[in-house]
């Protein structure tokens, strides 16, 4: 992380206290929805697939990537900020990334996200359950 690291891990622990809150607690704003994750995939699906056995675009693909370390993708070219990381994808590293890509890895191919939260919400409560390998 960079010299606002702090910054960066006080966000980090907000986003998961409110995603947790989010998906499911008595004290979230709006429930998580299907429906408005599915259409802010719209933002997404232009650099990224999420079917198993998609293809990588100019972003890798992200079938599987709950539980998944940050870089892994075998067949995808990623920076050396994300093959370094060490994170592990989640509710709330994902969460935290996608509030803001260069603020939470400097260094990593991706701008943009999501400023909102609870776009964040229910793009995560929809790409947990398109992405989830049968079983999982």
């Amino acid at each position: 992380m960079n010299d606002g690291g702090a910054r960066v891990r006080i966000g980090l622990v907000a986003a998961a206290a409110a995603l947790c809150l989010g998906m499911g607690g008595a004290a979230a704003s709006e429930p998580p929805s299907l429906e408005r994750g599915e259409a802010l995939w719209a933002k997404c699906h232009s650099c990224h697939t999420y079917q198993r056995g998609g293809r990588n675009l100019v972003g890798p693909r992200l079938y599987g990537v709950f539980g998944r370390k940050a870089g892994s993708v075998s067949d995808y070219h990623y920076s050396e900020a994300m093959k370094k990381s060490g994170i592990v994808w989640n509710d709330a590293t994902l969460d935290g990334y996608l509030a803001a890509t260069q603020d939470f890895m400097p260094g990593n191919k991706m701008y943009g996200g999501l400023a909102i939260e609870q776009d964040r919400i229910d793009l995560l409560y929809w790409l947990k359950k398109v992405t989830a390998p049968p079983g999982r």
